[in-house]
């Protein structure tokens, strides 16, 4: 059985465009992904694989993460953006209800777009389902504001995705300093900056402090409780700081 075949078992994709024509559909209880048209385009090739990787990545996550909800849209756009750090591929959890995540794929990373999907969406996939299964998301998030709240929900996301597809990026990397990185998030007001102390670049030149400290926090969590990653991602986030003795 070839792949578009297999495929329509097991997956709704729906072509994000006016053109009426390019829809295809294939019918899949969880899932939906959105290819979405614009001025670079996938070639059916590469739509495959896409596919391919989504649907075995759900597969596993959902064995892992009994919280993942149901009827999960995922949008994937191919972009030029500069993904180096990430292996080619980025995404974000916009909502949880209903469900929605935004994948966006390079063309411009080493070979082009497969090697983007063979190195990164698999990764990307997990990270953002975990923050589905905890209902960490941007437009209606379950937690309240705070960059300690951030810090302990990306490092969640970060460790088990390490964890469970062997995959780690460098910007992900803690280093001697994660201690005291640690202590100055716990100390930071409501207010603070997230592109400043998450996913950007502080002014003092630190890069993803959040994610960083994260991950750092959540593996001496899971070391000093003797807890797995799945455990602790039941727990609030005073619990895991507690955990990791802040």
């Amino acid at each position: 059985m070839n792949i578009l075949k297999s495929l329509s078992l097991m997956i709704s994709v729906i072509c994000f465009s006016s053109c009426k024509s390019n829809v295809k559909e294939y019918p899949f209880v969880k899932t939906d992904v959105v290819f979405q048209e614009g001025s670079i385009n996938f070639n059916e090739t590469q739509k495959d694989f896409i596919l391919e990787v989504i649907i075995n990545s759900e597969k596993e996550v959902r064995k892992l993460l009994p919280t993942l909800p149901d009827s999960i849209k995922i949008i994937v756009e191919n972009v030029d953006w500069d993904l180096d750090a990430v292996e080619g591929v980025t995404g974000r959890t916009e909502k949880n209800a209903p469900p929605l995540v935004m994948v966006q794929i390079s063309h411009n990373y080493q070979e082009g777009v497969i090697d983007s999907i063979y190195s990164g969406l698999k990764a990307t996939i997990f990270h953002e389902f975990h923050h589905l299964s905890r209902g960490w998301a941007i437009q209606d998030n379950k937690f309240e504001p705070g960059i300690p709240n951030a810090m302990v929900n990306e490092g969640l996301a970060v460790a088990f995705t390490e964890i469970y597809t062997g995959s780690s990026y460098a910007a992900n990397a803690y280093t001697d300093e994660a201690d005291r990185w640690v202590k100055e998030i716990l100390e930071l007001p409501l207010n603070a900056s997230y592109s400043d102390w998450v996913m950007g670049e502080h002014p003092d030149g630190r890069t993803y402090i959040g994610y960083r400290t994260g991950n750092f926090l959540i593996r001496k969590a899971m070391t000093n409780a003797d807890i797995s990653i799945l455990k602790l991602s039941e727990l609030i986030p005073e619990e895991i700081v507690k955990l990791a003795g802040y």
